[in-house]
């Protein structure tokens, strides 16, 4: 069980290995994450993928609520609580690699977490206004607002990649490839038990589901946008 592996006491000299650190629908989220926000960017200006567009938008929100609800109650790496870190310890890290030394971490470093947080919290809020905007409520400018908070996740996704190239140089270990596998180098007791991979199954399985649904509405192959009010506007349209 967990408790006996993070109770285990290694010897100062232990060869470092590869430990499972993180879990499958860690990994899982973090790919169709970002598979779905590129996806979301490159159709935002297209009338003719505005359905697809919506899609995964809303998909974007799914995952979001998925992981904050999965940092709670997720495996040992996965819990915020366990990389959240305050702004004394993202300063000393910061410092640490600017100087080209950063100290190893397991799990998420100091840096990284504050990416995700951050990240996590403008897809949050990206949702938020795409909704408002495709459902025409225009009051407080959703649009400009909505493509602002895009391109500033955007940018944060740019930095939030530099930094992981920049953590694999300097720790020596390819942190994009750990993503993949879920292995890094670390002592055994830190290691997680499980991979979860049923987690990670119920996620695609409802993903494709959400996909299924939004899809089998849809003319040419396109992603209907039926989830909004604003898709009866256009079916009145054609009823015209």
């Amino acid at each position: 069980m967990n408790t006996m592996s993070e109770s285990r006491v290694e010897h100062p000299s232990a060869p470092a290995r590869r430990i499972l650190v993180w879990d499958a629908p860690v990994r899982v989220f973090h790919w169709l994450l970002a598979l779905s926000f590129v996806g979301a960017y490159l159709t935002a200006e297209s009338e003719r993928w505005r359905g697809l567009h919506v899609t995964l938008g809303y998909t974007v929100a799914g995952l979001v609520a998925f992981r904050l609800l999965w940092g709670l109650i997720g495996t040992r790496h996965a819990r915020f609580r366990a990389f959240v870190r305050g702004p004394a310890a993202v300063r000393r890290y910061f410092m640490a690699m600017l100087h080209g030394s950063p100290p190893h971490s397991t799990g998420h470093n100091p840096l990284g977490a504050l990416a995700i947080v951050g990240l996590l919290a403008l897809a949050a809020l990206v949702c938020a206004t795409g909704w408002a905007t495709y459902d025409g409520i225009r009051g407080l400018s959703s649009d400009e607002l909505h493509e602002l908070l895009a391109n500033a996740m955007l940018a944060l996704v740019v930095v939030h990649v530099a930094g992981v190239l920049l953590g694999s140089w300097l720790e020596r270990e390819n942190l994009v490839k750990a993503m993949f596998t879920g292995r890094k180098i670390g002592p055994l007791s830190k290691a997680i038990s499980s991979s979860r991979a049923w987690v990670a199954a119920l996620l695609l399985l409802s993903v494709g589901a959400f996909w299924a649904w939004q899809w089998q509405a849809a003319p040419a192959g396109a992603p209907s946008a039926s989830a909004s009010t604003g898709s009866g506007e256009h079916r009145d349209r054609d009823d015209d």
